[in-house]
């Protein structure tokens, strides 16, 4: 693999890690603004540049623009299309996560067909491409969910974040099938959590661990199985399939599921007796009554709260040689850095 990479959503949550890692070994990134005068948006990704052995390019384009990425795709050796929006509080779910998550991937991915360099895409999907509902697994009969599990209960309506992610990823297959330049991958990661490169991430991660942390959920943290996984085994995965010429397929990024009171026990013992944590697991018919106070519809509810959640993660072990961090060093020193970042009390 040569050694220039287009890297999209470069200054997400997620996409961060992936050019830290990149640079420090090596490798010259480009990287993606809409405005490129904007130099603040990116001004921490040049200062680790200037630190490592790599190199930083910024091109200006824009996600939901046709032939916006030519520019930067032509020259690079292979794509990480990390960029898609992740928010759950929105008020037109086509607009502002369906159409662009789809059209972002279009995009993206016919500036790689229409470049002579570009030979490989490593698209960050999600688990919910492979799964709607915690329920889908006993509906299923499924021990644990596979790469070979598509979401197909997700709707606009229901689950719409999932239902753009696994829209995203069909087209990004279908688009990968009708050409043969470039070879596409895909990353599955569950909920992806750990420190954070800079304050200024606008992630629902973050979000997660401030409510948790807040004492929003104090009187009762719903009965929900969540996977969790290492930003920074995530930016690593990406990498390796990067890498390595053998990576195709799906892969599932996953090191732990825990409920969320599991979770709560956990930050408990790393912080004992800092934060206001969940008392107790909240019944599930109080969730009915309270749970629009937090954003969960009564079918989300019924779906998910007190339903088992499994997911295989050979694939990633094996084929990726990934060894996960222990979900308990990934929270501490998640925790630890917004505290520094003073996105949380220290």
């Amino acid at each position: 693999m040569n050694n220039i990479i287009l890297v999209t959503g470069a200054t997400g949550y997620v996409g961060s890690w992936i050019v830290k890692r990149l640079l420090a070994k090596g490798y010259t990134v480009r990287i993606t603004a809409r405005d490129k005068s904007k130099t603040e948006k990116y001004a921490y990704l040049q200062e680790i540049a200037n630190a490592s052995p790599g190199k930083l390019e910024v091109f200006e384009a824009d996600l939901l623009k046709p032939g916006s990425y030519d520019e930067a795709a032509e020259g690079s050796h292979a794509i990480l299309h990390v960029a898609s929006p992740f928010t759950l509080r929105f008020k037109d779910p086509v607009k502002e996560l369906i159409d662009p998550a789809v059209n972002g991937t279009t995009n993206v991915l016919n500036a790689a067909s229409s470049s002579t360099t570009v030979k490989k895409v490593i698209l960050t999907s999600s688990v919910v491409a492979i799964f709607g509902d915690n329920i889908d697994m006993q509906n299923k009969n499924l021990a644990e969910f596979t790469e070979d599990n598509f979401n197909d209960t997700s709707t606009a309506h229901h689950q719409p974040y999932s239902y753009s992610k696994v829209k995203a990823e069909r087209a990004a297959w279908k688009l990968a099938e009708a050409q043969q330049q470039w070879q596409l991958v895909v990353m599955n990661p569950a909920f992806v959590v750990g420190p954070p490169i800079s304050a200024n991430t606008n992630s629902e991660s973050i979000r997660f661990m401030k409510d948790m942390v807040s004492g929003k959920l104090l009187m009762g943290a719903p009965h929900l199985e969540l996977g969790f996984v290492d930003v920074r085994d995530v930016a690593d995965a990406h990498i390796t399939a990067l890498e390595n010429d053998h990576a195709k397929g799906r892969h599932i990024l996953a090191a732990r599921v825990v409920s969320m009171m599991e979770l709560s026990g956990i930050i408990k013992s790393l912080f004992p007796g800092k934060y206001p944590l969940p008392l107790m697991k909240a019944p599930k018919f109080m969730l009915y009554l309270t749970g629009w106070a937090f954003g969960l519809t009564l079918k989300f509810i019924s779906r998910n709260v007190g339903y088992k959640l499994a997911f295989n993660n050979s694939k990633s072990i094996n084929a990726l040689g990934i060894t996960y961090t222990p979900l308990e060093t990934t929270i501490k020193d998640m925790i630890e850095q917004m505290q520094k970042l003073k996105l949380i009390k220290a």
